[in-house]
């Protein structure tokens, strides 16, 4: 592939959805989150809120993991393993068709041998995210930190599930990024600069 792909990996509530966003205007580029949701509930047939709570979350109990399970679709033994066939093929397509952002989804092991691609993962502290969660999602009636450590690790079980890799681990991810240190527009610049060649991934 000779088009230049980035993927933003990123902790619940770090911004990295927002980054994907403005990296996106400053490069001219599309941006793939909600819109990869979209595409993903055409093509399977599912609801897209069905999409977005089960194509990057592994279920978060015993229950509801056996009432997951329980349906087939094909030859795919749950909705979760066809789903994430449908967003491989997807993902895949996209980075064929043109230079683009893609917002979590294990984009970056799916496209680590297919594309010219910049892996980002996407931090900050627990206190920045349970205050920007509140602020940019509203108050829940669970604590902001139990939702952010939910959130955490089913989406770090689904990453392992489907990649056999840690999801976090600095040594996937060509940049590494504290947003609640650097703010959400000094980290869209910087890997703005990294894509655009100014600075090299290799210098960090």
């Amino acid at each position: 592939m000779k088009h230049k792909i980035i993927t933003i990996s990123r902790q619940f509530g770090s911004g990295g959805r927002t980054i994907g966003k403005k990296l996106a205007e400053q490069l001219s580029i599309p941006c793939y989150d909600a819109e990869l949701v979209e595409k993903l509930a055409q093509q399977s047939g599912f609801q897209a809120e069905y999409v977005a709570e089960h194509g990057e979350y592994r279920p978060h109990s015993s229950w509801l993991a056996n009432a997951f399970s329980s349906g087939t679709t094909g030859n795919f033994p749950t909705n979760q393993d066809y789903l994430w066939e449908i967003q491989r093929r997807i993902i895949l397509e996209l980075a064929e068709k043109s230079a683009c952002i893609i917002v979590g989804r294990c984009a970056d092991y799916i496209l680590r041998d297919h594309a010219d691609c910049l892996t980002v993962f996407i931090h900050a502290s627990m206190a920045y995210r349970a205050d920007r969660i509140v602020r940019v999602y509203g108050e829940r009636e669970e604590a902001p930190e139990k939702r952010l450590k939910n959130k955490d690790k089913r989406r770090s079980a689904y990453y392992r599930y489907y990649t056999d890799m840690e999801w976090g681990d600095c040594l996937n991810y060509h940049l590494a990024l504290d947003s609640g240190v650097l703010g959400i527009d000094r980290c869209a610049s910087l890997i703005a600069s990294v894509y655009e060649g100014e600075v090299s991934p290799k210098e960090r």
